[in-house]
């Protein structure tokens, strides 16, 4: 490459700079790191040992020279925005001024957030996982059969190549479980997505956290106890606590879980149905069969989990009646968080 043919094109571009995205252009096609000067220094180590000295002096003095163009160029372009030689005008100090609003966080991510420090303060990690699922990671491995109505085409987001939007967080704990041998102890909190009609306690997306704990003699006590803990934090230390029996295909025994109504305090209004008790999440034992999927002797280890909504837990903790005002962004509504 000719040092004098590109010294002469150098000249000749700048002149023709009329605007500031020209001049970044050029700055790139000669400055830049794959630019013609940095190409020129790059040939250096090809030539003669005689001719490296010259020719490295010759692109220095090039450089510099396209570096006092550009600069000549930004000044120039900067003293016609300033409007040089103009009459200047005082500011108006009586108009007001433009005030920077300041965000805050999303009612349900300061929830996730909270129930997330409530588990690590008692040693669990927070993991997270892909939105889009296996049918096996899904379903299968959390021994969940065929014919079970939530593998539905009308009750999952399916893809295609057996992928689908996942309906719970549960996935994460058999991805963990294959990963990593116990002890275990971690919370999932994520995106979850059902094709559910979207209504006042319903929506198609939802917010879910699942928590697990696998170790040699995990009972059921510790499973009451880290939820005794939870409910404690989240809705304060008179809150009373309930367990009933019930079905899952991944827990073996499983239980719903309820909290004495924080409206009426158990005496019984319109949130609770007048039963005096809220349900607020699903937990059990972590099936042997879910065990078996991840290579876990089920004789060796035992272990729980659990899930909650977390839109049904910021409804409750926050008293709000529609699920849908999470969503709609009305600043209305998230100012109040």
């Amino acid at each position: 490459m000719d040092i004098g043919a590109v010294k002469i094109q150098i000249e000749s571009d700048f002149q023709n700079i009329g605007s500031a995205v020209s001049l970044e252009e050029l700055r790139l096609k000669y400055l830049g790191r794959k630019g013609i000067i940095a190409q020129l220094t790059g040939s250096i180590p090809g030539l003669k040992k005689e001719e490296r000295a010259a020719f490295g002096q010759a692109v220095n003095a090039l450089k510099k020279r396209a570096v006092s163009l550009i600069e000549e160029k930004e000044k120039s372009f900067a003293d016609s925005l300033n409007g040089e030689g103009a009459v200047s005008r005082p500011a108006d100090i009586g108009l007001p001024g433009i005030t920077q609003e300041l965000g805050h966080l999303h009612p349900l991510t300061r929830v996730i957030d909270e129930i997330c420090a409530i588990f690590m303060r008692i040693g669990f990690s927070v993991v997270e996982g892909p939105e889009i699922e296996s049918e096996y990671n899904n379903f299968t491995a959390l021994n969940i059969p065929l014919e079970h109505p939530s593998r539905d085409a009308f009750d999952t987001f399916y893809l295609n190549n057996r992928l689908l939007l996942r309906s719970h967080t549960s996935p994460v704990q058999i991805r963990a479980m294959k990963a990593h041998k116990p002890p275990l102890a971690i919370v999932v909190p994520g995106r979850v997505y059902r094709p559910d009609a979207v209504d006042a306690s319903h929506s198609f997306m939802f917010h879910q956290i699942e928590g697990f704990m696998v170790d040699k003699s995990i009972k059921f006590s510790d499973l009451k106890g880290a939820l005794e803990i939870l409910a404690k934090a989240v809705f304060g230390q008179e809150i009373k606590m309930r367990f009933r029996p019930h079905f899952f295909p991944f827990t073996e025994p499983s239980a719903e879980v309820d909290i004495r109504c924080i409206i009426c305090n158990g005496k019984g209004c319109s949130v609770c149905g007048r039963k005096g008790w809220l349900e607020i999440l699903g937990a059990g034992m972590i099936h042997p069969a879910v065990f078996k999927h991840v290579g876990y002797d089920p004789k060796k280890y035992t272990g729980f989990a659990f899930g909650l909504g977390i839109e049904r837990i910021a409804m409750l903790k926050y008293g709000i009646n529609d699920i849908r005002l999470f969503f709609e962004n009305d600043l209305r509504f998230l100012r109040q968080f």
